[in-house]
């Protein structure tokens, strides 16, 4: 049976695309309280089935897919630019292709203009009207209203005219910067991008016996298996380690490990590593948000992903990848010694050298440093700065990485970092290994 939370997911998610929902409305149809609804409406916005807009309320948008997700809604451009709704309310679950500045004569305007675009334009009404025509939303800047037939034409189309106090080159600048995180969450890879799916997984079932289990290791040659019940919820795990010895007759209930540990498809790779390695698992089953059984993640599959990471173009820069792309190695024939600028980038208000940035330049050297000894990738257990003199902008580091320790799984390493010649921090680092 499913629980008012679950319930109220599947209401939203039945409801047409541009609907309104509100609290009130949906504590009052399903007979739950607020508090529930406001819970649910809230993990249906960080699903993606609704997006919440100021003055406007929630509207049940498309989930948008991954692979488009350098495009906004129009949704998402009020709240960027703090804009207000002047009509086409209907049209604001809809995605732009692209944006056009309307600072050129009407003629050539029109022709950069086409359907599912956004034209950004002052008090210019000819224009925003052409623009409803073609198919095009339009965005009012310097704070101006519209004409009542030009809203009325919104309407007809359900094509959003928004209006918003900031100039246009302000909101030109906003709108790039929200497609350029965009395309850094794009990079992130998520449990959903790698995991084994449900049709391709071996599990058991908890009404299942020990001798399943054997039937199912003789088949596939695995050990470990996710356990579900009759509503394909995970309610455990079962080894080799947990049937041994034991009658095959036994229900796979008696043996399971309770309440594993499980990750959603939203989960990062980042996150889903650490767990494996610090939990020392090699599977975990994958469920949605409700706890349904949607497949597993073994650390084959989280190794892969971290190589496919490596090797994807690196679109939007985060500091990470700054730092890494500004790091040089200087080989002296006895330690190793990285360079790099300190860059406008790299700086906090003050033109120094950042806390966030520092960590960075640690982490990449050791972990560059790391693979003359050992192939594979490092989850950091603890990082210790204990020293940090302040760094101006332009000076040229030199970041020396010097292992203390490196066992098999574990390593300590000591970080130094200069500016001419003069030790400007220290930190020490311990990380373990991720090893096939």
């Amino acid at each position: 049976m499913a629980t008012k939370h679950e319930q109220i997911l599947e209401y939203i998610e039945s409801l047409s695309i541009g609907s309104k929902i509100s609290v009130r409305r949906i504590a009052k149809e399903l007979n739950v309280s607020e508090g529930t609804a406001y819970r649910a409406i809230k993990e249906a916005e960080n699903i993606g089935y609704v997006s919440t807009i100021e003055r406007v309320g929630t509207i049940r948008i498309e989930t948008k897919k991954k692979d488009n997700i350098e495009q906004l809604t129009f949704a998402e451009i009020i709240n960027i630019v703090d804009g207000q709704v002047l009509g086409g309310r209907e049209g604001l679950y809809k995605t732009l292709n692209k944006f056009v500045i309307g600072a050129m004569k009407l003629e050539a305007m029109m022709r950069y203009t086409e359907a599912d675009s956004l034209l950004i334009v002052g008090n210019r009404i000819r224009a925003q009207e052409l623009a409803l025509q073609a198919g095009a939303a339009v965005l009012i800047t310097g704070g101006f209203d519209t004409e009542d037939h030009v809203k009325e034409l919104a309407n007809e189309k359900d094509l959003p005219i928004i209006s918003t106090t900031y100039d246009t080159f302000t909101v030109a600048t906003m709108i790039n910067r929200a497609i350029y995180d965009q395309l850094i969450k794009k990079e992130i890879i998520i449990v959903d991008d790698i995991f084994t799916p449900l049709d391709q997984a071996h599990f058991l079932r908890s009404s299942d016996s020990v001798k399943q289990w054997y039937e199912l290791n003789e088949q596939t040659g695995h050990s470990r298996y996710p356990v579900v019940d009759g509503e394909q919820r995970v309610v455990g795990m079962v080894t080799s380690k947990d049937v041994i010895g034991k009658d095959q007759d036994l229900p796979i209930h008696k043996v399971m490990t309770k309440n594993p540990m499980t990750v959603q498809t939203q989960t990062s790779l980042a996150n889903t590593a650490h767990s494996m390695v610090w939990e020392g698992i090699e599977l975990i089953p994958v469920v949605d948000f409700q706890g349904h059984f949607q497949g597993i993640i073994t650390r084959q599959d989280v190794i892969k992903g971290l190589q496919q990471l490596q090797r994807q173009p690196q679109i939007g820069e985060t500091i990470d990848d700054l730092v890494s792309n500004q790091m040089e190695l200087l080989e002296d024939g006895t330690n190793t010694t990285y360079f790099s600028e300190v860059t406008p980038q790299m700086t906090n208000h003050l033109g120094t050298l950042s806390y966030g940035v520092f960590t960075s330049f640690v982490t990449e050297a050791s972990t560059r440093m790391l693979r003359q000894y050992k192939k594979g990738d490092l989850v950091v257990e603890n990082l210790s700065i204990y020293y940090m003199k302040p760094v101006q902008l332009g000076s040229m580091l030199e970041i020396k990485p010097n292992p203390l320790e490196i066992g098999r799984k574990f390593t300590k390493i000591d970080v130094e970092i200069y500016s001419d010649e003069v030790l400007m921090g220290k930190a020490l680092m311990l990380a373990q290994f991720i090893d096939r």
